[in-house]
């Protein structure tokens, strides 16, 4: 794997566009989705996330995190239990990761395409809103949107398909085994974020350093 370098010899050569995940690359967002959760939980009398669950929902999609923190009786009351959760109030505690901004401008200078592929639902949009990156992505590939969220390709190569482009020319940035396997199942290069553990085509360490990287090659 190499580590994303400025010095490096990588080349970007058509490269038309970057997908990004969301949860644990655009934004820090583990606590915010492990008090979400034990709220949940609470809710049916239940304790806190055990480590593996805290693991397992950072990662995938909603459904399939409730479906696997909570009891099968549970599951028919989850709309009474969400009702009464204020989305809004959690969001702000949501991080953005540093050099955002400045990654997102270059790579809107430099004219590629910029997309989000995520297992977040109805909170994306919102989300970027409030932190005014909404303008910068197309498409917001959500897992509302798709029949089966990420591990599996659909999202993908529905991102792809919208693109007019094919695996080869993009590149994804995830930070987890979920991630990884989306794209490697759509035959898409993997770029891992701060995660060394990953089977990737690159490690990026931050995202200033990929700034560099990117303004070097393109």
């Amino acid at each position: 794997m190499i580590i994303c370098n400025p010095l490096s010899s990588m080349s970007l050569k058509g490269l038309e566009g970057i997908i990004f995940d969301c949860d644990g690359v655009l934004f820090d967002s583990r606590d915010v989705n492990i008090h979400f959760y034990n709220r949940i939980r609470e809710y049916f009398g239940l304790g806190p996330l055990s480590d593996n669950e805290e693991e397992f929902v950072h990662m995938h999609s909603v459904m399939d995190s409730l479906r696997y923190i909570l009891p099968p009786e549970c599951l028919d009351r989850l709309d009474e239990v969400r009702r009464q959760i204020n989305y809004n109030e959690l969001l702000p505690y949501m991080r953005m990761e540093e050099g955002v901004p400045d990654l997102l401008d270059l790579l809107r200078c430099k004219g590629l395409r910029i997309a989000i592929n995520t297992n977040r639902t109805t909170t994306m949009n919102l989300l970027l809103q409030m932190h005014g990156l909404a303008d910068f992505f197309w498409p917001v590939m959500t897992a509302g949107q798709v029949n089966r969220p990420k591990p599996h390709p659909e999202s993908m190569y529905r991102i792809l398909e919208m693109w007019s482009t094919s695996p080869g020319k993009v590149a994804f940035i995830g930070d987890s085994v979920v991630d990884q396997s989306a794209a490697g199942s759509a035959g898409v290069p993997f770029w891992a974020y701060k995660n060394q553990h990953l089977n990737a085509d690159m490690l990026i360490p931050d995202f200033w350093t990929l700034r560099e990287f990117i303004a070097g090659r393109l």
